[in-house]
C-alpha cells in the first residue's frame, strides 16, 4: 500500500484493491484573515474509490477537492457498508468536554490490502474509552493527531499508540513549515522507541520493517 500525506490530516492510501482518501481540505485561504498560516499545496485527487470525512471542519471536509463522485462516509458512527466492505465508524469527541466545545469526531477503522487501518481524525478526548478501544481492535496502521490545541497532544497520543500497539503509527495534525499553529511532532516522536523519517511525503508499507513495538513513520511535509 502506498500512503501519501497531503498535509494536516489528509492522506491517500492506494492499494491493490482500492484507493481511499481521508480528510481532504479544500480552499483554506480564509485562515489568513485570522492570522493563521496554512500553505499546504492544494489537493487534486482522482480515482478515489472511498472518501472518508471524520468531522465537518474546513481542514477535513473539503470533498470538492476529490474528482468524481466517490462513495463517501462522513461524520458517521456505526458499522457501515462501503466498496471495501465494512467500515467501523467509532463515535468520539473533538474536545475533552464531551463534544460541547468542538463537536463530534469519527474514528474510522477499515481493511485495505490485508491491513487494519485506523484514522483518529481530530480526536480531542482526555483518554480513549475502553469501549472505543474494543471497537478499534487490532491495528496495523494508525494515524493519530499529535499537535495539541484542538486535539490531543504528544503525550496523550503516545499513550494511546502504546495501548493499541499498532505495527506502524503516523503522526498528523501538527506544526510544520507549512502551517503556523499547533505544536510540532518532536515530543511525540521522542516518546516512541522506533522512528523512521521519510524524505518525501509518501511511503510504501511493504518497505517498512515490522517489530514487536510500534514504528513511528514520519513523512516529509508536502
Amino acid at each position: 500500500m502506498r500512503v501519501e500525506w497531503h498535509g494536516q490530516s489528509a492522506f491517500s492510501l492506494t492499494g491493490d484493491e482500492a484507493k481511499v482518501f481521508i480528510d481532504p481540505f479544500a480552499d483554506m485561504s480564509g485562515l489568513a484573515d485570522r492570522g493563521l498560516q496554512f500553505d499546504y499545496p492544494p489537493i487534486a485527487a482522482s480515482g478515489v474509490d472511498l472518501l472518508l470525512v471524520t468531522h465537518e471542519h474546513g481542514d477535513h471536509n473539503g470533498v470538492e477537492a476529490i474528482a468524481g463522485e466517490p462513495p463517501t462516509l462522513r461524520s458517521s458512527a456505526g458499522r457501515l457498508e462501503s466498496p471495501l466492505g465494512e467500515v467501523t465508524a467509532i463515535a468520539s469527541e473533538h474536545d475533552d468536554v464531551a463534544g460541547t466545545m468542538r463537536g463530534p469526531n469519527t474514528i474510522f477503522a477499515f481493511q485495505l490490502d490485508g491491513l487494519r487501518v485506523v484514522h483518529f481524525g481530530d480526536f480531542g478526548q482526555a483518554a480513549l474509552r475502553p469501549e472505543q478501544a474494543a471497537a478499534i481492535g487490532e491495528v496495523d496502521l494508525l494515524f493519530i493527531p499529535v499537535g495539541g490545541g484542538p486535539t490531543i497532544g504528544a503525550i496523550a497520543a503516545a499513550e494511546i499508540t502504546l495501548s493499541l500497539n499498532p505495527t506502524w503509527v503516523v503522526p498528523m495534525h501538527y506544526r510544520t513549515p507549512r502551517i503556523g499553529f499547533l505544536e510540532t511532532e518532536e515530543e511525540f516522536v521522542a516518546a516512541i522507541a522506533h522512528v523512521e523519517r521519510c524524505e518525501i511525503p509518501s511511503f510504501e508499507t511493504a518497505e517498512l520493517p515490522r517489530g514487536d513495538a510500534p514504528l513511528a513513520v514520519v513523512p516529509a511535509a508536502p
